[in-house]
């Protein structure tokens, strides 16, 4: 299952003293579900950028925590460095990562800055996509004037968004703080076969948002300047990219070095071949590219649908094999090997043994569930079934897309085996989760009773734990329903050598349907929320009828492709 992931990016103003950057980052990891990734100090510019992630529901609290230690330890009156700075946190915005849109980056942006500023006292400013003006979507311009010019929190113009606005003890110490959401930026470097900087700058120039400066005749000649003799720029190819050319001695090659400041308006693939084109039309090679950092696995999976669709290949395949096809696409091991695992995100932070049941071999799944445990049970073993039911769905569907005779049609079966594989992840997540509500179960069971209280608040943690163990079977069952639909088309319309898999498939899925609302029902009886109760039968009873209709479809279908 898809994680819903929300990096946070504080800018501290501290980076030279050790114990200072340690204590303020350490803070991060004990929000739950929120892990530091990279804390990287600057001496020269006394600036520390600290990085990390978490769920939406805490890394705002995580983010808090930070600001407010730093206040505690920082004080501003003190500070000097060479980056334009106003406190002691001095920006923290929020990206998404996975699974979150901005629009929820905006409201834990807004939520912390009005705790920030009632909480803390700390005063400050809402940019990029946070921002409530235009005029303050642009960081430089809440920034200007920097610490030194913080007076202006007491001007209408200079009047902070959140926190008090006044320019006194307490606020000169702790400075203000800039609180905002955007999207992910990319640092890029793209490999040229040359080594002339100047060919690479001018590739750079090329497709640049910015461009370059204008001239009457070519190089060399005269810059075109408008009415008030400023220079006329002519823009480049690509919105939200900076860029330069220049030459990497350690690889002898020169690189397009590009900052992709929203991948949403120019995601990495499009830079790519645009960089590609250009190179081409001076007589130039690409051959290949580096990401720099962290990022997400958007990135990889976005870019390799792109080149899938190029090639009009089906978009229904696994994250890791979407990687991979990137990488080769991207040439991202051109001057050294590219490990998933140590430069996506959501594969770095993922903690090992997450999914013990969906990790094992079929081999050891089955001989733990034949063991005396009662769990894994029936409702880990119906999300399973699903899980491989909508696997062979998917499988008739790219084989569909791949089919000799139907290339026109490629498209149609790549959304559809798509949607299966996406299907499929979420069971997939479903198995482990099964288990762990009975566990939860079995603790909340397990808790003291020996004074009243302990007994009421044993009886609620059993009642949250049963509806818990009744909810996730309700959605293992609910997207077995959908998974039996792409079962129904790919029957109906997929690849007829391919017929008995999606008959096969289809039955895998009424076994875990059917199984998941014998799952729900058997919890069903401890729970004392009859109106809860009665919807979920209702619910069940609906689905229970339909699935067997439906699979009745898909073998009659069968039968007929057969001949039989």
């Amino acid at each position: 299952m898809q994680q819903r992931l929300v990096e946070c990016v504080p800018n501290i103003s501290e980076g030279r003293r050790s114990e200072v950057i340690d204590a303020v980052a350490s803070v991060v990891n004990q929000v739950e579900g929120v892990k530091l990734l990279d804390v990287d100090p600057g001496k020269s510019t006394n600036r520390t950028v600290i990085t990390f992630v978490g769920p939406p529901e805490t890394v705002g609290e995580a983010a808090f925590q930070l600001i407010k230690k730093a206040a505690e330890l920082i004080d501003m009156r003190n500070h000097r460095g060479e980056h334009p700075r106003m406190g002691a946190t001095d920006v923290c915005p929020f990206v998404p990562v996975s699974g979150v849109s901005m629009e929820e980056c905006v409201e834990i942006a807004r939520k912390l800055a009005e705790r920030v500023g009632n909480e803390l006292g700390i005063p400050g400013y809402l940019y990029e996509s946070a921002a409530l003006s235009v005029e303050r979507q642009n960081l430089a311009t809440c920034r200007k004037g920097q610490y030194e010019g913080l007076a202006k929190l007491e001007t209408p113009g200079g009047k902070p968004d959140f926190g008090p606005a006044v320019w006194n003890e307490q606020t000169q110490r702790s400075g203000a703080t800039a609180i905002g959401a955007r999207d992910f930026l990319i640092a890029y470097n793209i490999n040229l076969n040359t080594t002339s900087s100047r060919r690479a700058n001018a590739i750079a120039f090329d497709i640049r948002e910015s461009g370059r400066v204008k001239r009457e005749d070519g190089p060399g000649s005269p810059i075109v300047k408008d009415a008030n003799g400023e220079p006329v720029r002519q823009s480049g190819t690509l919105k939200a990219v900076k860029g330069i050319g220049w030459y990497i001695e350690e690889y002898g090659v020169a690189q397009l070095s590009l900052n992709l400041t929203n991948i949403r308006t120019t995601p990495v693939h499009v830079a790519f071949d645009e960089a590609c084109a250009r190179a081409q039309d001076r007589g130039i090679r690409v051959t290949g590219s580096e990401l720099v950092g962290l990022l997400p696995l958007r990135v990889l999976t976005e870019a390799a649908d792109y080149f899938l669709g190029k090639q009009q290949r089906s978009r229904g395949i696994s994250d890791s094999e979407k990687v991979k096809i990137a990488v080769k696409s991207l040439g991202l091991d051109d001057l050294a090997p590219f490990d998933p695992t140590k430069r996506v995100i959501e594969y770095v932070i993922s903690e090992p043994g997450n999914a013990p049941l969906l990790d094992m071999n079929l081999k050891a799944f089955a001989e733990l569930t034949a063991s005396e445990s009662p769990a894994p049970g029936g409702g880990s073993v119906a999300a399973y079934a699903s899980t491989m039911g909508v696997a062979l769905a998917s499988m008739v569907a790219n084989l569909s897309a791949h089919k000799r005779g139907w290339d026109e049609r490629w498209s149609e079966f790549s959304a559809v085996a798509a949607r299966g594989v996406n299907l499929q992840s979420q069971l997939a997540g479903l198995v482990d989760a099964d288990t762990a509500a009975f566990n939860q179960i079995m603790e909340a069971y397990g808790l003291p009773k020996s004074s009243q209280e302990q007994k009421n608040l044993r009886h609620q943690a059993i009642q949250d734990a049963t509806k818990h163990a009744i909810e996730i079977p309700m959605q293992v069952a609910r997207l077995s329903m959908q998974a039996m639909q792409v079962a129904k088309e790919m029957a109906a319309i997929g690849n007829p050598n391919s017929i008995t898999d999606a008959g096969v498939g289809a039955m895998a899925i009424r076994t875990g349907v059917k199984g998941a609302i014998l799952n729900a029902r058997v919890n069903l009886a401890d729970l004392e929320d009859d109106g809860f109760a009665s919807e979920v039968r209702e619910e069940c009873s609906q689905m229970w009828q339909k699935v067997e209709r439906v699979e009745a479809e898909v073998l009659q279908r069968v039968d007929e492709v057969l001949g039989a």
